[in-house]
């Protein structure tokens, strides 16, 4: 097999600098500053409109930019040493995997995801699965860990959300010209486009191949929009998460036995198989298949193919489970179980889920019954997913069935500030970054004085209101928004007042209106002439997801209320930028999903690390988090039997938190002359405590030990 790094034929670049196009396709640069201000130096401007991809931004960028930085010794002097760098990342022998757990290097895993969230200018992501994806291989990359990923390329990618002038939710689509991003094309030993076939009910499906360079990492990315498929068939990869059932089985075959298929073409042999959510469960039937052919009974062969296999499960949500009525199963498989020597109900067996309405076939449980290894993702989440698959073990109690759990992490260099960086590297040590999940580094915070950490935070908040401001400028200037929209957007938000982020997914279970239970009494909150409030909101809901979209609706028709003086507003089209700018901006993280429903969450994960604090529902992360000195918990750790009352009582406990604690406490006399010394001392606690337990690096230790070896040493 072979593959090409396409980059235009009519673009030199000046022989000094000849090398910014191979640093463009590897995406190491996503997660180092220096790299990054190598491409924006060049011209900010076309930079920041091209979603900060370098690909687009090497086309369109004037030649003689380019000429000018080759003779710049400044900028020769940085590119030296970023070249540096990156030379010696790839290169490097000295990993944590050689230092730790050189036994890995005998192996390769293979990770699959329905979705990988790596930049915001490939928004082939929906979400938090996505986006932990995403940091996951970059964490493997950086540790050394041997994996690469599988996954789909989306020419339409997630949705982009514009709000009416209602608030009402309207969608429409990218279509991505893969030669302007950072995507190599695989082609195989004919010069041609390499790519597998998986057969559905009487025709065949194709998808090319495409890889994105993470690092040391490979994602192998599947694409059907291929001249040999219909129109219809080229459409399975063309967006996230379908609500037609058909299309959804015909992906996760594509995804799960097309994957397979086309690590064997590519002549990669995998150790361990870890399916992220149960998307890509049907690999276990191909990898199973693959073997009853060369003359393995069903039996043994299944047995075998568990060894290698493990499966994380992400939510207790029924919407998150993928399952499909019997009869598409019926349609799509029965070649397929005929070929395994099993009878229909035998096979239907493999992934048997019995619902009020009626028997399913439920991926998850196809993933768990063959897999050696299981994991939820929090350690509440251990436990509901212990006891809401329980009855796949009828003759265990609850705690003794073999699910595991594995709390979920952050790629620390995406998500840090470039300037706490800075800080951190002044007072923690120049090798900080090699310890990261080691609690004694985290200990020299105390170290850092308080003023610094103030003087960032404030920096950091400019960056995310001066960024709305902008954005609500540019919306005003197109012509199409209403005044009210622009006030609804931001224009107003001041960098002294108090700020609170809420920024998720916009399903109905996590509550982003619970703060409006009571509307007058928030709005006598924020709006106190001697200590303001300002809340900011950003999410997407699902394009099928009335109900989610219905809370969009009420959210924005608050931020265009007169009466709350523009202290509350709504970020439109949330996307890793946002996102970025949200946890580091904020002063306050709020989440408030019905508890126990937050399988893990990450957003306050890395807000925590920006020096944001969290309050939040003990739900997820936040139950291990919190220490009861570095944030806030709404509620208490119950659950309710009557979700009505659970709200009454958390949207209760918000007014009083944020009244009798979270706003003094900001607004506290500041002895130090211009900010509150026990807000500081807060977030340092924060930090102190949530940076080393909730980082990647200490999640993949854990995979690694836990989930991977174990795999391997099983053959």
């Amino acid at each position: 097999m072979a593959y090409t790094k396409v980059f235009p034929n009519h673009y030199n670049f000046p022989k000094r600098i000849s090398r910014l196009g191979e640093l463009a396709y590897n995406l190491w640069w996503a997660w180092n500053p220096s790299a990054l201000r190598l491409f924006s130096e060049l011209d900010r401007p076309l930079w920041d409109s091209l979603n900060h991809n370098p690909i687009a931004f090497l086309h369109q960028l004037d030649h003689e930019k380019l000429k000018a930085v080759a003779r710049d010794i400044y900028y020769l002097d940085e590119y030296d040493a970023v070249m540096e760098k990156f030379d010696a990342y790839m290169a490097a022998q000295d990993t944590w995997c050689t230092r730790e757990c050189p036994e890995t290097l005998n192996g390769k895993v293979a990770y699959f995801s329905f979705e990988f969230g790596l930049h915001e200018s490939m928004p082939f992501y929906a979400g938090g699965l996505g986006i932990l994806s995403g940091d996951h291989l970059k964490e493997a990359s950086d540790m050394g860990i041997p994996l690469m990923g599988v996954g789909f390329i989306y020419h339409q990618g997630y949705f982009v959300q514009k709000l009416t002038e209602d608030g009402w939710q309207e969608t429409s689509y990218y279509h991505f010209n893969f030669e302007e991003m950072p995507i190599i094309a695989l082609m195989d030993e004919k010069g041609k486009p390499l790519t597998i076939a998986v057969e559905l009910p009487e025709r065949t499906v194709y998808a090319r191949t495409w890889m994105i360079q993470v690092g040391r990492v490979p994602l192998y990315l599947l694409d059907s929009n291929v001249e040999d498929n219909s129109a219809h068939d080229k459409q399975l990869t063309a967006r996230l998460y379908s609500n037609d059932l058909e299309i959804r089985i015909s992906q996760e075959i594509l995804l799960g036995c097309g994957g397979v298929r086309l690590l064997e073409k590519l002549g990669e042999k995998p150790t361990v198989w870890h399916m992220n959510e149960g998307h890509s469960a049907f690999l276990t039937l191909e990898r199973v298949h693959g073997l009853v052919k060369k003359g393995m009974h069903f039996a043994d062969a299944a047995a075998e193919v568990k060894k290698s296999n493990v499966f994380t499960t992400h939510t207790p949500v029924p919407a998150g489970n993928d399952q499909f009525p019997l009869w598409l199963i019926d349609k799509y498989f029965p070649i397929t179980w005929k070929e395994l020597g099993l009878t229909r109900d035998q096979f239907v067996d493999l992934g048997k889920q019995v619902q009020s309405w009626g028997d399913t076939f439920s991926m998850p449980v196809l993933a768990i019954k063959l897999s050696q290894k299981v994991n939820g993702v929090s350690k509440l989440h251990g436990e509901v997913a212990r006891e809401m698959w329980n009855f796949l073990w009828p003759d265990r109690k609850v705690e003794d069935v073999p699910i595991g759990s594995i709390t979920n992490g952050i790629h620390v260099n995406s998500w840090l500030a470039r300037r706490m960086r800075l800080l951190f590297d002044r007072y923690l040590g120049a090798n900080w970054y090699d310890h990261i999940d080691e609690e004694e580094i985290w200990k020299r915070i105390d170290l850092i004085p308080e003023i610094e950490i103030w003087d960032i935070r404030r920096h950091l908040k400019r960056k995310l209101i001066n960024y709305t401001i902008d954005s609500a400028r540019m919306h005003w200037s197109s012509g199409k928004h209403q005044p009210s929209q622009v006030i609804a957007e931001g224009v107003l938000l001041d960098q002294y007042s108090l700020t609170i982020g809420f920024a998720r997914r916009f399903a109905t279970y996590k509550r982003a209106n619970l703060i409006l239970s009571d509307y007058e009494r928030l709005i006598r909150l924020i709006t106190r002439e001697d200590m303001p409030v300002q809340l900011i909101f950003a999410g997407k809901a699902h394009p099928a997801d009335e109900p989610g979209k219905l809370l969009i609706q009420q959210v924005y028709r608050a931020a265009k209320d007169p009466r709350s003086q523009g202290r509350i507003v709504f970020l439109e089209d949330y996307d890793l930028n946002i996102a970025h700018l949200m946890v580091q901006g904020v002063d306050v993280w709020m989440n408030t999903p019905r508890r126990p429903n937050e399988a893990s969450g990450t957003s306050g994960m890395k807000a925590a690390l920006n020096g944001t604090l969290n309050f939040s529902v003990l739900d997820g992360w936040w139950c291990e988090g919190y220490n009861g000195k570095n944030g806030w918990v709404i509620g208490d750790d119950k659950e309710y039997s009557d979700p009505n009352e659970q709200d009454k009582l958390d949207a209760e406990n918000i007014y009083n938190t944020l009244e009798n604690e979270v706003i003094p406490l900001y607004y506290q006399t500041r002895t130090a002359g211009d900010f509150s010394e026990q807000w500081v001392a807060k977030i340092k606690e924060s930090i102190r405590s949530c940076a080393p337990q909730f980082s990647t690096r200490r999640m993949l230790r854990q995979y690694v030990k836990e989930m991977y070896l174990p795999a391997m040493q099983s053959k």
